[in-house]
């Protein structure tokens, strides 16, 4: 009596796949990414405080990414560069925020310059918020419009629907 094998010939041509995959460019080195406004320390030391001004900083280093809300004489640029990584998020390698004060005239008052290491942690909360209505299984997902629908014209006869017409125009 002969045995029946699945074929072997599969396995190996799998195998192969996989490791030609591996070789592909780019399958194992992800390049970074920037992502914002990185300012550069060439363009940073540009901006002199208490002689430049928001002219002097927009052309040295481009429009900021967002403005103060409570105060349009802070300029914020903040930059990232991030770099992808297999079955997670994107990593972050670098991260940047530079701060510039102008005061009410346009001149440069200070320049802060902060760092991932000056980020504080947004812990997730885990209680959820309620909302109203029922909480229906895959089944009531599944069947829970089937005849809601009908098929019979609507009332004014137009396919939008709405209040029946008296007929006097």
């Amino acid at each position: 009596m002969r045995c029946r094998h699945l074929p072997t010939a599969p396995l190996p041509i799998l195998a192969l796949a996989l490791l030609l995959a591996g070789c592909a460019p780019g399958f194992w080195s992800y390049e970074p990414q920037v992502r914002g406004n990185m300012v550069s320390a060439d363009a940073l030391k540009q901006l002199v405080p208490g002689t430049s001004t928001e002219a002097d900083a927009t052309a040295a280093l481009g429009s900021p990414t967002a403005t103060g809300s409570f105060d349009p004489n802070t300029w914020i640029y903040i930059g990232q560069i991030t770099k992808p990584q297999i079955a997670a998020f994107q990593g972050v390698e670098r991260q940047e925020v530079v701060v510039l004060h102008f005061d009410n005239a346009g001149v440069l008052k200070s320049i802060e310059q902060k760092t991932g290491k000056n980020a504080l942690p947004a812990p997730m909360i885990a209680r959820v918020t309620p909302s109203p209505g029922s909480n229906p299984n895959i089944l009531q997902q599944i069947l829970g419009n089937v005849g809601r629908y009908s098929t019979t014209p609507t009332q004014s006869g137009a396919p939008g629907g709405g209040a029946p017409s008296s007929g006097n125009y």
